[in-house]
């Protein structure tokens, strides 16, 4: 039984608190994010989330069951509306009360969210400086450390920083073979190879055309694996560009 599986029987039990059936439909709204079904992922959040242009119910919920669903809230405002002042306040509000009662790991996850809706409106600066707090707090590896750095490198190839998204991606790829998501070593794979392309198109070094085919390669595989059909779609078009470019 896959996970999603097992938490959506879990919705079922008739004995669950207000806390506990928040709690799992929070996880499943993470599921569904995990593979770009962000649509489902809202679904998931309706119970305290009837609308996207209301506000969260959050009133009555324990403080930190409510910063999930904020920070919740935030991420799919983000991917669904596009609507990055609107993510900002949900997580920026979720962040300040994990801030508040000293939760190190979840605040460093807020400070990475928050930093991706300050990188789409072109603040890069800000987002610089969330992410080197959240890395600072990242001493272990683990997949949060991953999406962060990874976060780090998509901010600094946006910013036009290239030779320094190149040189921070390829020292932290040991970091990427140790964990064990599919969906961030896609993305890293995928970052990697636009970074490799964009330096490719200004320098022209034409050996690079083979690396990014391989990355390209890389990420199609585990985008598979992940099931994120969204990813898998957009890096098989990249590749099937690059295949007419070089023929």
């Amino acid at each position: 039984m896959t996970l999603r599986a097992s938490l959506l029987r879990e919705l079922v039990n008739p004995n669950l608190d207000v806390r506990g059936r928040v709690e799992l439909c929070c996880e499943l709204a993470r599921e569904f994010e995990n593979k770009g079904e962000y649509e489902e992922a809202r679904e998931m959040l309706s119970g305290v989330w009837p609308r996207m242009d209301q506000r969260p119910r959050v009133k009555g919920l324990e403080p930190d069951v409510a910063a999930e669903v904020l920070l919740r809230a935030g991420v799919l405002t983000g991917w669904i509306a596009s609507d990055q002042e609107q993510a900002k306040d949900y997580i920026s509000e979720s962040l300040t009360i994990l801030e508040s009662r000293k939760y190190k790991k979840k605040t460093a996850e807020a400070q990475t969210e928050l930093a991706l809706c300050y990188m789409r409106i072109g603040e890069y600066e800000n987002a610089f400086d969330l992410l080197k707090l959240a890395l600072s707090e990242l001493t272990i590896d683990s997949e949060l450390k991953a999406k962060a750095v990874l976060r780090s490198c998509i901010v600094k190839r946006h910013a036009s920083l290239l030779n320094e998204a190149l040189t921070y991606l390829t020292n932290n790829g040991p970091l990427f073979d140790k964990i064990n998501s599919p969906l961030l070593k896609g993305c890293y794979h995928q970052t990697l190879g636009d970074v490799l392309l964009e330096v490719c198109e200004l320098n022209r070094p034409q050996d690079y055309l083979d690396r990014v085919f391989l990355e390209y390669t890389a990420a199609s595989y585990h985008f598979e694996q992940a099931e994120h059909r969204r990813y898998l779609a957009n890096v098989e078009n990249n590749l099937g560009f690059l295949l007419t470019t070089k023929s």
